[in-house]
């Protein structure tokens, strides 16, 4: 038997479409593309057989590539297999998970914490559990993308405030939080594309002047910040008084997953009610393992936060003295330089890049239109004349016309 003629299906518009608006964004210099990095070593990685200097990603204590979380995660590998192959509400709940969230409550302050797949996800989830219709969200107006699309998804009333602007904050809720059912405030503890932090100190008593809900996204700030690396919200001594704390693994703890922590009432609410958490498979047993060993290398290697902030002290005091203005506190471990230009940040990104520096360009929407940065992230195991060379490297770089 032959087989039937199908008769060709017309051409399709969609493909032009999508060229024709691909083509707009290269023009304009916001069209992204995924670049393959290879073997992550002490700072540095191979891109296309190129070893560059990592001034790029989020391994803020050099714990990414240390054999030590390799072996952990190695161990438990061979024991338990490659994943959970459920969601954790099903058959996908091992001892190492509730292990990790007793070990993470403990480092936050908190009385319990949940494990989530990504930082992402935890957002998305964890907010349109807690607010809805009715009630009221104030973000900071530099808030991460996911942050945006969780108070999106809640369908409660967002208000956008200036960032760091408590005095517009406190108006807006002397203005209308009565008007509301609950309230929630939404500030990341180190906000990711400028380096600087949210005053907790007083945005908590704030909140509770108005009966308001904290919710801190620490992503940035857990492992660097504080005198036990707890993050911002041990840095501001508000420990046990945010409502909601938010952190993830896969930055200065050098893993992937995330978490958020709070009250009991808190954790449970979301098991029931958190749907990125109910209908995801959870989070494999060997990365909960090699988390652990992170954590524990970060608790008794004090040595990499005081390295990590000593580097972005150097690289701001560097940049400074050649007449640079660089926000963020002195010592803080991202470093935003501002270009305005998308089409010229991408350029600086790619000479760096000939140069043998690996930096972040980033432009809009991840930052507002006018603001495309280099974003220069420090690492703990950074060699100190590798910072030097980047400053030297950047000023030559942005002085050309």
């Amino acid at each position: 038997m032959t087989n039937p003629i199908v008769p060709l299906m017309p051409p399709s518009t969609m493909n032009a479409a999508l060229d024709e608006e691909l083509r707009g964004l290269e023009a304009a210099g916001l069209k992204r593309a995924l670049r393959q990095v290879q073997q992550r070593r002490a700072g540095t990685v191979l891109v296309h057989g190129e070893r560059l200097v990592d001034f790029a990603s989020n391994d803020y204590l050099g714990l990414a590539s240390d054999p030590r979380v390799a072996r952990a995660a190695q161990a438990v590998l061979q024991a338990e297999g490659t994943g959970a192959a459920a969601a954790r509400l099903i058959s996908g709940n091992y001892p190492i998970h509730e292990t990790l969230e007793h070990t993470l409550a403990r480092l936050k302050g908190c009385a319990y914490t949940l494990l989530f797949p990504s930082g992402y996800m935890v957002n998305v989830g964890a907010i349109p559990a807690l607010v809805g219709r009715g009630d009221v969200i104030y973000s900071d107006a530099l808030n991460h993308a996911s942050l945006i699309d969780g108070c999106r998804l809640s369908r409660a009333t967002v208000r956008v405030f200036p960032h760091n602007d408590l005095e517009a904050l406190a108006a807006m809720l002397a203005a209308e939080r009565s008007a509301f059912r609950r309230a929630l405030i939404v500030v990341e503890g180190v906000f990711s594309m400028d380096g600087d932090t949210c005053p907790l100190d007083r945005l908590v008593p704030l909140a509770r002047r108005h009966q308001a809900w904290t919710y801190v996204d620490d992503a940035h700030g857990t492992g660097v910040l504080g005198a036990t690396g707890a993050g911002s919200v041990e840095h501001f001594g508000v420990t046990g008084e945010v409502d909601v704390v938010v952190g993830t693994l896969g930055k200065a703890l050098g893993t992937a997953g995330a978490y958020v922590g709070g009250s009991q009432e808190l954790v449970e609410l979301l098991v029931s009610r958190a749907r990125s958490f109910i209908f995801t498979t959870g989070s494999p047993p060997a990365l909960a393992a090699a988390t652990l060993e992170a954590l524990r290398i970060a608790d008794v290697e004090p040595w990499r936060r005081e390295a990590v902030r000593a580097r972005g002290r150097r690289l701001r005091e560097r940049l400074q003295a050649a007449g640079f203005a660089i926000a963020g506190p002195p010592d803080g471990h991202i470093v935003p330089v501002l270009v305005g230009d998308p089409v010229r940040t991408m350029a600086i990104v790619a000479d760096l890049r000939r140069r043998g520096f690996l930096v972040g360009g980033v432009r809009p929407p991840t930052v507002p239109v006018g603001t495309s940065r280099l974003r220069i992230s420090l690492s703990a195991v950074h060699p100190m004349e590798m910072v030097d060379a980047l400053a030297a490297t950047l000023v030559a770089t942005l002085r050309k016309p």
